[in-house]
């Protein structure tokens, strides 16, 4: 490989409170520029990608449903668009969802048991050797909000974490595509904005869900940056 000028990352936002957070931000800092590009306000997604790496964000949807996300064809065309192109590619929850199921995975709603707050992600032996998860260990911290799930990976990816309520949690497709389906992009005080009375009617209290958060937040911070320089480095090289 070799290093080469890099083109903006192109960020999908789908919902107003859903920006990249802190892996925006530490993006930024390891010298790529983001393009922050919001569909649910009526920005349009390109055509092309020409050469950019994408990066697809959460939203309470699931990655066909059209009606609510009127924009989502338009995002799993640039997904498909990154996967033959070699372009690198992070998905992050839906992100995850969507790139999951535009290689040839599946996708359920309201499948298994909702994860909501901090929650120790543990990383299969398929980690040790991969890009962006190697070295860190058998789990780490990363806050989850989420009640769908990918139920099949796609043909040949490869399987890198897990957790007990939510097998998929994090996978990789050829070389330079990943997704997840926790939130590495949100810190602990995102949870204290959320609306408290959805996560008791399943059984959740926001104040322990943010204690919780703020007790891993460093090492949190710790892997996630670390992931994101990696990821960065990704798209800084030509195969």
């Amino acid at each position: 490989m070799s290093t080469t000028a890099v083109a903006p990352v192109l960020v999908v936002q789908n919902t107003r409170s859903g920006g990249p957070g802190r892996v925006g931000d530490w993006l930024r800092e390891a010298g790529l520029a983001v393009e922050v590009l919001r569909p649910y306000a009526g920005e349009v997604l390109p055509e092309m990608l020409d050469g950019r790496p994408l990066l697809v964000l959460g939203g309470g949807f699931l990655p066909d449903d059209d009606a609510r996300a009127p924009w989502l064809p338009a995002a799993r065309r640039l997904a498909a668009q990154a996967l033959d192109g070699g372009t690198p590619v992070l998905g992050i929850c839906l992100g995850g969802q969507l790139l999951a199921q535009v290689a040839g995975g599946r996708v359920r709603g309201s499948h298994g048991r909702p994860e909501y707050g901090s929650t120790r992600i543990r990383l299969r032996p398929e980690a040790a050797d991969d890009p962006l998860l190697h070295g860190f260990g058998g789990t780490v911290p990363a806050i989850e909000r989420h009640i769908d799930q990918i139920t099949e990976l796609p043909p040949g990816a490869a399987w890198l974490a897990s957790t007990e309520a939510c097998p998929h949690q994090a996978f990789r497709v050829g070389e330079r595509a990943w997704g997840v389906q926790f939130h590495p992009e949100a810190d602990a005080a995102r949870i204290a904005g959320w609306d408290p009375e959805p996560l008791a009617r399943q059984g959740f209290d926001r104040g322990r869900l943010h204690a919780a958060a703020v007790a891993e937040e460093a090492a949190a911070v710790a892997v996630w940056a670390e992931v994101t320089r990696r990821f960065a480095r990704v798209c800084a090289t030509t195969p």
